[in-house]
C-alpha cells in the first residue's frame, strides 16, 4: 500500500495507524468483527520526520515502525534532467497526441517547479485543458511559469541593453495580462462555464477568479 504525505497525519490518525501496523488487523466502520490484513506499506513525504518527532507533531514510535528503509528523492530543480521524460509521460496520461515546442520545453527545464513533480503534472494537464491544437506553446502555461519566462525575458532584454546602449533596437511589447485573460477564456470554454473547475484548472482560488473576470470584463 502507498501512503502519500504521511507526514500531514494527525497524532490521532497517526495512532490508528500505528495499531493496525502491529496488530495487522482493523475493525470496518459499523461493523463489530475485526479483520486480519496483510501488507507492505510504502509511505512519502516532503516534510523531515525526525524533525517532526522531534517537535511532537510525528509520533516516535511510528516513525522508527516506518523507517525501514528510506529513500531520498531529490527536488525536481535539482534533477533537470528527468523533465522532459516526466512531461512525456503526462502528455500520455492527459493529453492526445500533444506536443510541447522547443520554448515551452526551455520554459519548464527552467522553472524551479516549488511543488515538484504534482506540480508538473498539474500543468500539462491544465495546459491541455485550455489548448485544443496538437502543439502546446509557453502561452500555455500557467502564470506562475509565464511569469518566469516574462522575468528571464525582460532580464535578457535589460542586459542586451547594457551591453549595447544606444542601439536604438526596441524590444517588442510581451503582454502577460493578454495571455492571463486569454488563459482564462480558454479554460471557461472547456469547463462550460464551471468556474470551480476553471479555478482548479488555473491553479488559482475561486475568489481569485472572480476578481480577474471582473478585471477582464468576462462574464464567465
Amino acid at each position: 500500500a502507498f501512503f502519500d504525505e504521511i507526514g500531514e497525519l494527525s497524532l490521532e490518525l497517526q495512532a490508528k495507524l500505528l495499531r493496525l501496523l502491529q496488530e495487522k488487523e482493523y475493525r470496518p466502520v459499523g461493523s463489530v468483527e475485526r479483520r486480519k490484513v496483510d501488507f507492505r506499506l510504502i509511505a512519502a513525504t516532503n516534510r523531515d520526520l525526525l524533525r517532526e518527532v522531534d517537535r511532537g507533531a510525528f509520533r516516535r514510535d511510528l516513525y522508527y515502525r516506518l523507517n525501514v528503509v528510506t529513500l531520498r528523492l531529490p527536488p525536481l530543480r535539482d534533477r533537470r534532467e528527468d523533465i522532459p521524460a516526466l512531461a512525456g509521460e503526462f502528455l500520455k496520461k492527459y493529453g492526445n497526441g500533444h506536443l510541447v515546442t522547443r520554448e515551452c520545453l526551455d520554459a519548464m527545464l527552467a522553472y524551479d517547479w516549488p511543488g515538484n513533480v504534482r506540480e508538473l503534472e498539474n500543468c500539462v494537464q491544465r495546459m491541455v485543458a485550455i489548448n485544443s491544437g496538437p502543439l502546446l506553446h509557453t502561452a500555455d502555461l500557467p502564470s506562475a511559469l509565464q511569469n518566469d519566462v516574462g522575468a528571464r525575458k525582460a532580464a535578457r532584454s535589460s542586459m542586451a541593453a547594457a551591453a549595447a546602449p544606444g542601439s536604438g533596437c526596441a524590444t517588442p511589447a510581451f503582454s502577460l495580462l493578454d495571455m492571463e485573460r486569454s488563459a482564462i477564456v480558454r479554460v471557461l470554454e472547456y469547463t462550460k462555464g464551471d468556474r470551480a473547475m476553471a479555478a482548479h484548472l488555473l491553479g488559482i482560488g475561486r475568489t481569485t477568479l472572480y476578481r480577474k473576470l471582473k478585471e477582464y470584463s468576462l462574464s464567465g
